[in-house]
């Protein structure tokens, strides 16, 4: 079905967004406002009590072991860098 849209929305975005945002458009084929409107979408959907319900879990879970921090920046990092 194929729905009008008649109401525009300026959104200031931080470029990290934006690229993340980009690059999920990209692999998809859709636009940057198609990602953003799905997204919109799901949030939409969830409504507060799924977002609280979710919230409530990751607080009731178990805690689980970390590894050094070191290791763990350097982890992030390459992850960072795998991305651009």
């Amino acid at each position: 079905m194929l729905m009008v849209k008649d109401r525009r929305l300026q959104v200031l975005l931080e470029d990290e967004q934006y690229r993340a945002l980009d690059a999920v458009a990209a692999s998809r084929g859709v636009s940057v406002a198609a990602v953003v409107r799905e997204a919109l979408g799901r949030y939409l959907e969830a409504g507060p009590d799924q977002a609280r319900d979710a919230a409530e879990r990751l607080l009731a879970a178990q805690p689980m072991p970390i590894g050094d921090p070191d290791e763990l920046r350097d982890e992030l990092e390459q992850v960072r860098g795998s991305r651009r």
